[in-house]
């Protein structure tokens, strides 16, 4: 399980996702969201403005899996 590091309490999904190099744009976040590919702490998310905190497990399904730290 891979680590990101954030600097501030809270970050949205899709820009955890940019910050994270997972992806490039705010629009290939926005599409493997509405696409339920993502899950946060083992439940499926479509909001892409979704609050991530320190201690979440995000999961992009057969890519990648990672915690905030």
């Amino acid at each position: 399980m891979k680590e990101v590091k954030i600097n501030t309490e809270i970050i949205k999904l899709d820009q955890l996702l940019k910050f994270a190099g997972i992806t490039q744009t705010g629009g290939q976040s926005k599409m493997i969201i509405s696409d339920g590919l993502v899950s946060v702490n083992g439940k499926n998310v479509k909001e892409r403005g979704k609050k991530i905190k320190k201690g979440d497990i995000i999961e992009i399904k057969d890519r990648d899996t990672f915690i905030v730290i």
